[in-house]
This record gives structure tokens, C-alpha cells and sequence, in this order.
């Protein structure tokens, strides 16, 4: 039975609440982008918690920051009118937000605030699928609250879902006990490290068996999880919206013309990405440190495709990934570009042979790039012209089970095959 349309909007006025993005845009930062574009991706993060309702938002023009409060008195009165007349009650800033400024912001303005750390963790905990990731997230959540005055943890009694920062419990104001947090941690810990020794076994187990891995990598909502899809014919969730994969997912895949792999699709990076985060996660991304081609996924329809990509190579380097290791750039979502800037995409793209312009979504462009990765983890294949006798049926068949024959013909003392092999394989051969 379908519901009445009151009771209907009772619920969802139960279950939403009004939220207001600000965005600082600071002169002096001298990591500052454009405001508009940060604003846009604040409204993002901030629309992938389903129990937000982002009225609106504004960039807030700042010569330098004020210690106490962040913003200017005449900013701070002008943005309550705002609050005031939208009827807000949450005001995510997209920025770092120390506890001093938060407490005189709430204060002056009549409702709850959180900052940019404080968002992504509370997404990060609603999405969090496995033991692992939701672990790690409240691990991190701990470290975060340790450092000010917590209004409420009682989300931790919880299985998952929310910080307590956005409506439920979270709502009463409560003075966090550091050494019950501390506690806390160290059972977490204790629990994660359980989970981190399952996680080395099935390493190790896969080890037994080498497939290599593939590591897709990337700026959030650049496309991973779309390419994973067609790749791997699995069905991960790959939406347009921020944070839409957290937890790693690996499927094996068979390369056309090439060997078995592991594919592994893992969280999307950001931006001023919380320093909890990349500590706790790092386990999650232990896939990436072992991978033995990257494929770093790009939005190239972004207008701040470069800034990203930069953003996504430092955090690689943070977690000790060497230069060295064999990495492609895969330009996605071409199909988001005209006919001619995408054509202009592809030119530049051909001329560097680890860059690959695609669409994860129609597919084009993704052949070429398999066969990289493929030459990549084999070797370039060459073919060869072999002959053997009636005594070497083994070879024979062992040539016919990789699939390495191109012709043969049969003579009178044995057989003329034409083979098509990279030099590993060719190895393996002359070792029967």
C-alpha cells in the first residue's frame, strides 16, 4: 500500500536535514584553485550523504584568516541572514576549520558545522562495506575527534552508518573522555590488525598463484569503477557522484591476447584528502604498493583535470609508490567532450605511448590500452618459425595450450609451426 503523500513528506522531513556549502577562497593560500570549481566539488561531497538536503551554497572571499572565527564579523552577520532566512541547519565549510573556529561559528550562527575532514569522514563511514573500511574510518573518525570537542561518538555502539555528526544521536553535545577514545582506539586497532593478517594470507595465497595485478587509480568520480564494470563484466556500484567506491574490489580477468591478471578498483582520491584518512587507508590500498602496472583513471573532461592529476600523484607518492613502476594514464569520458576536442584528446594522446583517450562508458579507445598493458606484463610479441619432430609431441602441446600457434603444417618428419610468443614464454619453452 502506498503511502499517504503527508506522511510521506513527514518522513522525509525527519530524515533530511538543510545544509549550506561555504567555500573559502583564500588570496593568500598559495595552493588556491578556482573558487567556483572548488565550490561545485564541495556541493558534491556534500550531496553524496543522502540524509542532506544542500539548499545552496558561496564562495567567501578571505584576504587572510581571522584565528578565532575564520571569517570577518560583516561575513559572519551576512551569512547568518543567509542561514536564518534558508532555514539551515548545517554548515559544511570546505576548508580546515580548527575547534575554536568551529565553537564561535556555531555559536554565532545557531547551528552545527563541520569542515571538509569532517565530511569526508562521514561519508566515508556511510559507505564503508567491509569489517575493514568501517574499522579504518572510525579509527580515523577517533583521531579526528580526539583533537576537539566531540559532541557525540555514541555512533560507535552502532554498526554503521554516520559519525553522529549529521542528525541522529550525534545532535546532543557531548564532551568527548580522550582516554575513553584512547581505549577505544587501541580495541580498534587491535581488531584491524586482525582483519590486515586475513588480508596477508589471501595475499600470500594469490602470490602461490602469480597473476599480476592492475591498479586503477584515480581523482574521485573520474571513472574507475565504469571501466572496472567493463573490464570485468561485474557490476560495482559506479555512479556520478564522489566517493561512489570505498571499499577495494579485484576480479580476475583474462587479457585478450594476453595472460589472466588481477584488476584491482580502489577508492577515488581527492584533494586536501584528511591526513587520518591516508594513514588508515593505506592498507586498503596495499594492492596499489604491490601492482605491477597502474593505470591512473583521469576525468579529462574536468576543467581541472591537471590540478587533479597532480593531487592523485602526490598522494601516490605519499604512500611510497616509486616512479619507476609502469604506470598508463587512461583520459576518460571522451564521450562527455565534442567531436572536436575529442579528436584533439586523441592526437594528443597518440603521441605518448602511456596515454590511452577512451570512454570507460561507450568503450572506445579501450582496446589499445589492454594490449599495453598486456605488452607490458608479457613483453612485445614476435613471431617465430619452429620445427619438431613426431617425438616432441609435449612441446606441441604445450604450444597449442597457450595458444601460441599462428599456422603449422605437417612434413614428413614432423611439424613447421609459426608461433607468436614474447620472449618470457619462449624461455619457458626451451626449458621443456
Amino acid at each position: 500500500m502506498s503511502k499517504a503523500p503527508f506522511q510521506v513528506e513527514n518522513d522525509e522531513a525527519a530524515r533530511v536535514t538543510r545544509a549550506w556549502v561555504l567555500h573559502p577562497d583564500i588570496k593568500s593560500d598559495p595552493n588556491r584553485r578556482l573558487a567556483d570549481h572548488g565550490l561545485a566539488e564541495a556541493i558534491s561531497l556534500a550531496r553524496a550523504l543522502p540524509e542532506l538536503e544542500v539548499v545552496g551554497g558561496e564562495v567567501v572571499p578571505l584576504k587572510t584568516v581571522r584565528a578565532g572565527m575564520l571569517f570577518g564579523s560583516g561575513k559572519i552577520e551576512d551569512i547568518k541572514e543567509t542561514l536564518h532566512d534558508q532555514e539551515i541547519e548545517l554548515v559544511l565549510v570546505d576548508g580546515p576549520v580548527s575547534p575554536v573556529q568551529q565553537r564561535n561559528l556555531e555559536k554565532a550562527w545557531g547551528v552545527k558545522l563541520l569542515d571538509r575532514t569532517g565530511l569526508i569522514l562521514e561519508i566515508f563511514s556511510d559507505r564503508a562495506a567491509t569489517r575493514e573500511g568501517v574499522l579504518q574510518v572510525e579509527m580515523a573518525a577517533l583521531s579526528y575527534q580526539r583533537t576537539r570537542l566531540v559532541r557525540a561518538w555514541t555512533h560507535l555502539e552502532r554498526q554503521r552508518g554516520g559519525l553522529g555528526f549529521v542528525g541522529g544521536p550525534g545532535e546532543t553535545q557531548i564532551e568527548a573522555d580522550r582516554r575513553a577514545i584512547d581505549e577505544q582506539l587501541v580495541r580498534l586497532r587491535r581488531q584491524l590488525d586482525k582483519v590486515v593478517k586475513t588480508r596477508a594470507l589471501h595475499r600470500a595465497a594469490r602470490a602461490k598463484v602469480p597473476y599480476p595485478i592492475v591498479a586503477l587509480v584515480g581523482y574521485t568520480n573520474a571513472g574507475k569503477s565504469t571501466l572496472f564494470n567493463r573490464l570485468t563484466g561485474a557490476e560495482v556500484m559506479a555512479k556520478d557522484m564522489l566517493f561512489a567506491t570505498l571499499d577495494p574490489t579485484m576480479r580476475r580477468v583474462q587479457l585478450p591476447d594476453g595472460p589472466e591478471v588481477i584488476l584491482s578498483d580502489t577508492v577515488g582520491f581527492i584533494s586536501d584528502l584528511p591526513t587520518e584518512l591516508v594513514a588508515s587507508f593505506r592498507a586498503t590500498l596495499e594492492e596499489v604498493l604491490a601492482a605491477d602496472v597502474i593505470c591512473h583513471v583521469r576525468d579529462i573532461s574536468h576543467p581541472e583535470t591537471e590540478e587533479q592529476a597532480r593531487d592523485v600523484q602526490d598522494i601516490l607518492t605519499s604512500l611510497g609508490v616509486e616512479e619507476e613502476r609502469p604506470c598508463f594514464e587512461v583520459w576518460n569520458k571522451l564521450d562527455l567532450l565534442d567531436e572536436e576536442a575529442a579528436d584533439a584528446m586523441r592526437a594528443r594522446a597518440d603521441r605518448d605511448d602511456a596515454v590511452f583517450a577512451i570512454s570507460a562508458l561507450t568503450g572506445a579507445g579501450v582496446a589499445p590500452l589492454l594490449d599495453a598493458i598486456t605488452t607490458q606484463i608479457q613483453g612485445a610479441k614476435r613471431q617465430t618459425d619452429l620445427h619438431l619432430s613426431y617425438a616432441d609431441g609435449k612441446k606441441r602441446a604445450w604450444l597449442f595450450d597457450h595458444e601460441l600457434v599462428e599456422a603449422e603444417q605437417q612434413t614428413e618428419d614432423g611439424f613447421d609451426i609459426t608461433v607468436r610468443w614474447t620472449v618470457q614464454q619462449e624461455a619457458q619453452f626451451e626449458r621443456l
